[in-house]
Parts: C-alpha cells; sequence; structure tokens
C-alpha cells in the first residue's frame, strides 16, 4: 500500500539518495518509490540513472521487465488472476473473461472509476487451489465466477459503507 497518493519529485529524490549507495541498488530504489507512490512514474528514470550512473535504457529495462512495477497509479483495489499451467487447466481463462465482462476492461487495465486495477499473474503458489486470485493481497483459491462476482460485490459494498461513515 502506497503512503502518498500523487508523485512528488521531492520526495522521490530524497528517496533515490538515500539509497542509491546499497549494493545492486536499483531494485531497492524501485521498490521504495513503488511502496511510497504506488508506481514508479516515467520521469524517476533519468533521476535513477543520473544516481546510479546508469543508462535510461537500463533502469527503463528492468522497470518493464519485473510485472510488479506500475508505470501509472493502480486503482483503489488490486485484483490478481493467476495464468500459470494448473490455474489454466483448471479454468482460469473463463474467470478472467467473465471479470473482463464484468468490470468492464481487459486485463492488465484499471476500471473507469479507478476502483480496480486488474493484472494477471504467473502463479501465486496456490496451484492445489487452481484457479488463484489475489485481491488486494488476499489470496483465494478455487475461485469460480460466482465466487469472484460474490467478491467483488462484498468490496464494492465495503466502498460504498465507508464512503457513507467519511460524509
Amino acid at each position: 500500500m502506497s503512503t502518498t497518493s500523487t508523485w512528488d519529485a521531492s520526495v522521490a529524490l530524497s528517496r533515490i539518495q538515500e539509497l542509491k549507495h546499497l549494493p545492486g541498488a536499483l531494485l531497492p530504489i524501485l521498490h521504495a518509490l513503488q511502496e511510497e507512490f504506488g508506481y514508479v512514474d516515467d520521469s524517476a528514470v533519468p533521476a535513477i540513472a543520473d544516481a546510479l550512473n546508469l543508462s535510461h535504457a537500463e533502469v527503463h529495462g528492468v522497470i518493464t521487465f519485473y510485472h510488479d512495477f506500475r508505470h501509472t497509479p493502480a486503482g483503489r483495489h488490486v485484483l490478481h488472476v493467476c495464468r500459470a499451467e494448473s490455474c489454466q487447466s483448471m479454468g482460469s481463462e473463463k474467470l478472467v473473461a467473465h471479470l473482463e465482462q464484468r468490470l468492464g476492461v481487459k486485463i492488465g487495465n484499471t476500471t473507469a472509476d479507478q476502483s480496480i486495477t486488474f493484472q494477471p499473474v504467473y502463479c501465486l503458489g496456490n496451484c492445489a487451489l487452481s484457479p488463484a486470485a489475489m485481491l488486494d493481497g488476499k489470496p483465494y483459491g478455487r475461485l469460480s465466477p460466482e465466487i469472484a462476482d460474490f467478491l467483488l460485490d462484498d468490496l464494492k459494498r465495503r466502498d460504498e459503507d465507508g464512503t457513507r461513515r467519511r460524509n
């Protein structure tokens, strides 16, 4: 979960400077920025490259290689559905198709209302309970379209309850 909701270049630069002396500092810096903001803004690439004496291409390559690094802020909730072999054999593609229709976005995107970022993942280590998913860091197994609908409905209800309480 991020601690800051919007990108702040001065905070990002401070985090880069704090961590640039670590051995293999690139990944710790990227993880720190992801933790701080929920994503790694494109404007961080030159600052990281300069701090670590790397090319922009090297930094960009690492960011794009690891699927956990986001380039834009995530929705309020993140839903990962496993697409590895075990989950595929147990119906994850049917689940993905159902969720794409339900959410109105293709996997890899965020809903228009910014409520859910729907991401693929390639193994959650929950193969015995395929198809598996993770919603806001909590794993779920043997996920059917009906159970997924229940989880999304419950999430929506809790969000609405939270909104009503804050007003």
